[in-house]
């Protein structure tokens, strides 16, 4: 089995690690391609599941959106996706607004640590003892009811033994 990487070339130590204990023998890479050797391949596993894998790959590693997985027989082939001008856009504009939240989420850390040193400074007043407050004790649990008994087979020699 063959898996043409493309201009994703330079990951092509990372994906033969990460295949191989999913296929179960080592992948050998040579350029820009990951061979797998149909012999080693544990059983069960076909080229469909390992495009699957490879598709974990691309997830995790944070490029499946810019990656196509195609397979045609024994061969996968990765294809690098073209966007237009618009999509493009839009993407530089949400990875903008991602930044944003960030910048906004740390501002919002840092306030409190800043409120909580002011705070902790020490003041000239003098604090007054608070009072106890009562400890309050569980309130006991209701008893629970008796089981209803059964009736099917020896429910009367139940019966009979009990009244005996």
């Amino acid at each position: 089995m063959k898996i043409e990487l493309g201009t994703l070339k330079d990951k092509a130590e990372d994906v033969a690690t990460f295949l191989e204990p999913r296929v179960g023998t080592k992948p050998t890479v040579s350029g820009s391609a990951v061979e797998i050797e149909d012999d080693g391949i544990r059983k069960g596993v076909k080229p469909r599941h390992v495009k699957t894998y490879i598709k974990r790959f691309l997830f995790i590693n944070d490029l499946r959106k810019n990656y196509r997985v195609q397979v045609a027989g024994r061969e996968l082939t990765l294809q690098e996706l073209q966007l237009g001008e618009k999509e493009e856009e839009e993407r530089e504009k949400v990875k903008e607004k991602l930044e944003e939240a960030e910048k906004k989420a740390e501002e919002e850390r840092e306030e409190p640590e800043k409120a909580e040193a002011e705070a902790s400074k020490p003041e000239k007043k003098t604090e007054e003892p608070k009072p106890k407050e009562k400890e309050e004790k569980p309130e006991p649990k209701a008893a629970k009811p008796k089981p209803k008994e059964t009736k099917g087979k020896g429910g009367a020699k139940k019966k009979a033994k009990k009244e005996d």
